[in-house]
């Protein structure tokens, strides 16, 4: 079976575990996640199955919208709420200094990753350093949020929405505008409600694909990923020519397209320059 699955992660799941059950369900062990849901976070996990894990690469950089519960008044070693507690402050901020910070993370800014993360320093794991106590020095780097919304708060804690760009820890997020808030704070709840084009609406609990009779009924097109580009379907002699890894004329404009052959089957993600069709990515089935 070959496709994208949109999987709701259940808590407590790493984006491992995940693909390391769905190995078992699909019958496959060509599986791969794109982008990594920590362990406590629920939500979007678009899973690629079979000769889908071709455009893996191509999701790498899609912007991603999550919802997170911030829990002001305290700070952590792992800068979520299941870490150990460094810091209690009492919280008295107003609303209208939580809505005055919010701005000042908005667009391009600057991030240093959390110990806790999968980057690697000089070749070993920041969170199997933070294990053994250690922390290092790590470099900042450049993030967009493209929105922040203040969705409500209780006494110590604050729901927001962030669109952001790939590479953004939401629990980092947290602590900097507990920080810039004065009381501290830490991510308390977090849930991906879409990553690149799919969203929740489109996402299957994982439990349902566990025990369901034909989980391959849940497979996307691996085309579903360039749904923003035109589709264009080829001729006979095109589409042997695209199979055989050849560059051909064709009378259309510049840019990337979805081509098809005769019969519907996607056979790559293409490009055009100067009226000469080539593949940037072939999908088609050898």
């Amino acid at each position: 079976m070959d496709g994208i699955v949109i999987v709701d992660k259940p808590a407590g799941w790493t984006s491992q575990d995940v693909t390391a059950k769905l190995r078992g369900v699909f019958q496959t062990r060509r599986i791969g996640h794109g982008g990594t849901l920590d362990p406590m976070a629920t939500g979007v996990l678009p899973v690629f199955v079979g000769r889908a894990t071709r455009g893996v690469e191509f999701f790498e950089h899609a912007d991603k919208t999550y919802e997170a519960v911030l829990r002001l008044g305290v700070t952590t070693d792992t800068e979520d709420i299941t870490g150990t507690i460094l810091e209690e402050k009492p919280v008295t901020v107003s609303e209208k200094e939580i809505l005055s910070v919010l701005e000042q993370f908005q667009g391009e800014i600057q991030q240093i990753p959390p110990m806790y993360s999968a980057i690697k320093v000089n070749g070993k794991k920041l969170y199997d350093l933070a294990r053994q106590g250690k922390e290092v020095e790590r470099q900042s780097r450049t993030i967009t949020i493209h929105a922040l919304d203040f969705l409500g708060r209780t006494e110590d804690s604050v729901r927001l929405r962030v669109h952001c760009s790939k590479g953004t820890y939401i629990r980092t997020l947290c602590k900097d505008i507990g920080e810039a808030l004065g009381c501290g704070g830490c991510m308390a709840e977090l849930r991906r409600t879409s990553a690149g084009a799919y969203t929740l609406e489109q996402a299957i609990p994982l439990e349902h694909l566990i025990s369901c009779d034909n989980p391959g009924q849940f497979l996307q097109g691996v085309d579903t990923l360039f749904s923003q580009h035109p589709a264009v379907t080829l001729t006979e002699k095109q589409s042997l020519r695209t199979r055989n890894g050849n560059a051909f004329s064709v009378a259309i404009a510049d840019g990337t397209y979805r081509a098809y052959d005769q019969a519907g089957e996607f056979l790559m993600l293409a490009k055009v320059e100067n009226g000469v069709m080539s593949t940037i990515k072939s999908f088609f089935q050898v």
